[in-house]
């Protein structure tokens, strides 16, 4: 097979047997874990493997050589109509395990059929019906016509919107809902939007630099940048999908009735509160939960448990805790730890036993969450405060 090994070709190309490396171990992975989140990874790697395919074997001179030229024409590489709903739905995924595709949700899919079919017109068009070339008289891959890249670029500004909304609700949900949020908020989405961010202002850049995009020029730059993004993403996949499975069970279990459950608006001032008495009544029997009986010290304590304990709504306790508190059941919940962290310290535990076996006992699951709850509650760090208020 001819390829002209170049500075330019052959680091593209390196970025493009790595995608689809990734793109397999993957697929692996998705069958041995039964993730479906593993899959659409796999294939989001794929297709932006595939992306770079054309400029690769473009600076390889394919387009240059009969034979190999006909297969960048009629082979659609850049799937722009594909790449947004696939990364939407890995993320859905990650957030949601059990997520399933419904009938109604490929709607989602139907501009990228719609291309396909549209490739497909052209290939029989061009080499079947006419024997020679119609759509293609140009010489001009129709991957790079303007308006399939601008439809391209919308279609991703739009699905990183919807990704964006769908993450900040799974957030919010997160603290209203578990006293442990911090274990299950899946930074890696954070991290992975951003990078999706990061893509669309590079590609703006390009765009205004060199709008012909169709014509090689300095978009190597852009096309090597998307590739180091994209290996940052496979290599970050790959460390999150091998972490703990306490998020993919908490997520599986909530979702999705979580989303009609929980109450996730905004708190407001104490003034704007309906007394009625049986806000009240739970607003106390909380409190006792708490001081008495310790309810906090439990570390995988849920809005749910609470609303069993108290035989009430997870949406009524949410209120209370939301309205009579001023905060999130997270905060709530780490409150009466650090309070209790506090304590401790204050009588002395700490002479026989150490801060972060001290956090353990009143319900925090790792150093982390309770380094970030006790700062938050007192301004302060543990050793800061220890030595403040504490150390003789």
């Amino acid at each position: 097979m001819y390829f002209d090994f170049n500075l330019k070709s052959t680091t593209l190309l390196i970025f493009l047997i790595h995608g689809i490396a990734f793109s397999i171990l993957f697929a692996r992975r998705g069958f041995l874990s039964e993730q479906k989140s593993n899959f659409w990874l796999s294939l989001y790697i794929l297709l932006c493997a595939l992306y770079i395919a054309p400029f690769m074997f473009g600076y390889s001179n394919w387009y240059a050589k009969d034979g190999y030229r006909e297969v960048l024409f009629f082979v659609p590489f850049q799937q722009l109509f594909l790449l947004p709903p696939v990364i939407y739905f890995y993320i859905k995924t990650v957030l949601y395990p059990s997520f399933t595709l419904s009938k109604k949700e490929f709607v989602h899919f139907i501009p990228a059929i719609i291309y396909a079919l549209y490739s497909l017109v052209i290939f029989v068009t061009d080499v079947y019906i006419l024997d020679t070339y119609y759509f293609y008289e140009d010489g001009r891959d129709k991957d790079f016509d303007l308006w399939y890249q601008i439809s391209g670029f919308i279609s991703m500004i739009y699905y990183l919107m919807i990704s964006l909304k769908m993450y900040d609700r799974y957030r919010k949900t997160t603290y209203q809902t578990v006293s442990y949020a911090d274990a299950i908020l899946y930074k890696w989405v954070q991290h992975f939007l951003i990078a999706f961010l990061l893509l669309l202002c590079i590609r703006t850049l390009f765009f205004i630099i060199n709008p012909e995009w169709g014509g090689f020029g300095k978009k190597y730059w852009y096309y090597l940048c998307f590739s180091i993004l994209f290996y940052y993403i496979s290599i970050s996949g790959l460390i999150h999908s091998i972490k703990s499975n306490i998020a993919y069970q908490i997520s599986d279990i909530f979702y999705p009735s979580i989303q009609e459950n929980v109450d996730t608006s905004p708190v407001i001032s104490k003034e704007q509160i309906a007394e009625d008495s049986h806000s009240n009544e739970l607003k106390e029997q909380l409190e006792e939960m708490m001081n008495t009986q310790k309810a906090f010290a439990n570390p995988t304590i849920t809005l749910f448990d609470l609303a069993q304990d108290l035989n009430t709504t997870p949406k009524m306790i949410s209120q209370v805790i939301n309205k009579g508190f001023q905060m999130n059941f997270n905060d709530f919940i780490n409150t009466y730890r650090t309070e209790e962290v506090i304590a401790k310290l204050t009588s002395g535990e700490s002479n026989s036993q150490t801060l972060l076996g001290i956090a353990l006992d009143s319900g925090f699951n790792s150093k982390s969450t309770f380094n970030r709850a006790f700062k938050k509650h007192t301004q302060l760090t543990p050793k800061e405060y220890i030595k403040k208020n504490i150390a003789k």
